[in-house]
């Protein structure tokens, strides 16, 4: 216990899977230490405080689950129902976007101001991120502004009342999700790709959760 044997990348990625499954409270230096097999000491050799250390805590949530939507929302389509298939990405690979982290920052930022402001502009981005996409595909503002709240404030709220749908059952429903966000048709070579993402994604754990996770 008394050498340095953790990294700075192991005290992050032990305090996100912490956070994710546990909370923030749980995300002290004891806990971590113990966890770690190393002493409290160690983790001086890389943070200042505990409060730096929450920075960039949050910091790698935006990293993960911010800037996944925003580039998944800026990929190359052809169609405004293949850019929306690319975010979908994100709602079946905890490896790009992980709902449980999202659950938990949002259940810190009733505790913390700071956390709530960067949680809000989190939430801003992610969203512009998805007008974009419609805006570039020739919605006009309001109306792209209105189908990325939709498409966004429908997914945050499907996790937050913890629906047990099976992926199967959520990718079934599919066409009739993209004709809602999009108003259009989507074709059946747009909807099975996505079903061939999900499919190589199935056994990915969303941190703590069981793989298969709807």
């Amino acid at each position: 216990m008394g050498n340095v044997k953790a990294t700075r990348d192991d005290w992050l990625d032990l305090a996100l899977s912490v956070l994710a499954v546990d909370g923030v409270a749980h995300v002290t230096v004891l806990n971590l230490s113990g966890r770690l097999g190393v002493s409290r000491s160690s983790f001086y050799w890389y943070f200042k405080n505990r409060d730096e250390f929450l920075d960039t805590l949050l910091d790698r949530w935006d990293r993960l689950n911010t800037r996944s939507i925003v580039g998944q929302a800026d990929e190359p389509a052809g169609t405004v129902n293949e850019a929306v298939c690319n975010v979908f990405r994100c709602w079946v690979n905890p490896a790009i976007f992980s709902p449980r982290l999202d659950f938990a920052v949002r259940e810190w930022a009733r505790r913390s101001a700071n956390v709530r402001k960067a949680l809000d502009r989190s939430d801003r981005v992610r969203t512009e991120a998805l007008k974009g996409l419609f805006v570039r595909f020739g919605y006009d503002d309001e109306d792209a502004l209105v189908r990325a709240r939709v498409l966004y404030y429908m997914q945050i709220g499907y996790y937050a009342l913890d629906l047990n749908e099976p992926i199967e059952a959520r990718l079934n429903l599919t066409p009739h999700y993209l004709k809602t966000f999009t108003g259009a048709a989507a074709s059946e070579a747009e909807v099975d790709a996505l079903r061939a993402y999900a499919a190589r994604h199935a056994h990915v754990p969303d941190f703590g959760s069981s793989p298969g996770r709807p």
